[in-house]
């Protein structure tokens, strides 16, 4: 036996309370359901909709953290300067707010006695308890996610490989885009698929800011709260859909980035 083995097997067995903690509960949660309820649950009239928003929002509230984040991470990356150190620093305060927070801190700058609450009601518009809320919400808990990811990738960019770039006749924009993105891009796809999932499970700052309305603000999460109070069938189906999709973002998140690194 390897010198080596021995001790990590004795850190493994030491660690095997927390393996048992995190894993049993998803062993717990497939244990506890049948076809039949599974069924049921996925044809109850929360289930559709539930599933269809927070789909299309998780996707949009992405779209959004990738086309303004991509070019924030390239700044904060390349610089040196204090200022950009402070604002990496506080692109991690939506990682350690409770959600409840954010939820409560978007309700004061959004709603109608809030700090843009008149300019937006002058214009008509009402964003609290709304589908632009779900955006809204999950694009502040999740981008942080996907940001720091992005600026740890850029920084592993050779800059000798941008800079033969540039005396080629480059553009900087053209550089960024042609070189710095494509090497960067397993931390990219791993930035965004982190993000995704964070968007996707979002719950403590929708229920605050967007409400909880079916059709509307209903995410599956919040649809999973709700269902607890009626239909526990209908609640598992929604933990085990959510539960599916984050297995496959896991696997986007390990298995992407390796074979992009992987291919010549």
């Amino acid at each position: 036996m390897n010198r080596a083995e021995g001790p990590r097997g004795w850190l493994l067995l030491g660690s095997a309370p927390l393996l048992v903690l995190l894993l049993l509960p998803l062993f717990a949660l497939v244990w506890a359901s049948s076809p039949a309820d599974l069924l049921v649950g996925l044809q109850d009239p929360l289930f559709g909709p539930a599933l269809w928003l927070s789909t299309w929002t998780s996707m949009v509230s992405l779209v959004i953290i990738v086309g303004f984040g991509t070019p924030l991470a390239w700044v904060l990356a390349r610089s040196s300067s204090k200022g950009a150190g402070v604002l990496e620093g506080m692109m991690d305060l939506p990682i350690v707010l409770p959600p409840a927070v954010i939820g409560f801190a978007l309700l004061q700058t959004f709603g109608r006695s809030g700090l843009l609450g008149t300019p937006l009601s002058m214009m008509g518009l009402q964003i609290p308890f709304s589908t632009v809320a779900v955006v809204l919400a999950q694009v502040v808990v999740a981008a942080p996610f996907y940001v720091q990811s992005a600026i740890a990738a850029f920084r592993r960019v050779d800059p000798e490989l941008l800079l033969v770039a540039r005396t080629l006749g480059r553009s900087p924009v053209r550089t960024v885009v042609s070189v710095a993105v494509p090497l960067a891009l397993p931390g990219l796809i791993g930035g965004a698929a982190l993000a995704w999932a964070r968007a996707l499970g979002e719950f403590g700052a929708t229920l605050l800011f967007a409400g909880n309305l079916p059709g509307v603000t209903q995410t599956m999460p919040l649809a999973i709260y709700m269902a607890l109070e009626s239909d526990v069938r209908v609640a598992l189906a929604l933990s085990l859909v959510l539960a599916a999709m984050a297995v496959l973002l896991l696997f986007l998140l390990r298995g992407l980035p390796r074979m992009l690194r992987s291919t010549p």
